[in-house]
């Protein structure tokens, strides 16, 4: 059990970048390649948690913009401007859910296009 201990300081030790004096070649590109492994686990889990985040964010936007326009209009009052960059943004997400949904209204209407109403539901 002590030796296990030893041998974990010093690999630990190895890792910090103390003691290498000692160390082969070979023992110097196993500890490159092994830091190497850990710096891409740690990049891909912060990159995996970064973009939790940002759909975490983007969802509550989304709900803020819709509790403001309800807020708006049991006031009665305007609604805020929106930003282009957030008309962009939330033009983009419909978009985007849009081209997921693949329903088309294939039947012919005979008249000005104002008298049809889409028998679609609303999107959420």
């Amino acid at each position: 059990m002590i030796k296990k201990i030893e041998h974990l300081e010093v690999s630990k030790r190895k890792l910090l970048g103390e003691c290498l004096g000692s160390c082969t070649i070979e023992e110097l590109q196993q500890i490159e390649q092994q830091l190497e492994r850990s710096v891409s686990t740690i990049r891909a889990r912060k990159n995996q948690v970064f973009k939790e985040q940002i759909e975490q964010l983007k969802q509550k936007e989304k709900l803020l913009i819709a509790e403001n326009a309800r807020l708006s209009d049991e006031c009665g009052a305007e609604s805020w401007p929106v930003s282009r960059e957030q008309r962009d943004n939330l033009s983009r997400e419909e978009q985007r859910e849009s081209s997921s949904i693949s329903d088309v209204e294939t039947e012919l209407f005979i008249g000005p296009p104002e008298t049809r109403t889409k028998r679609f539901p609303p999107r959420k």
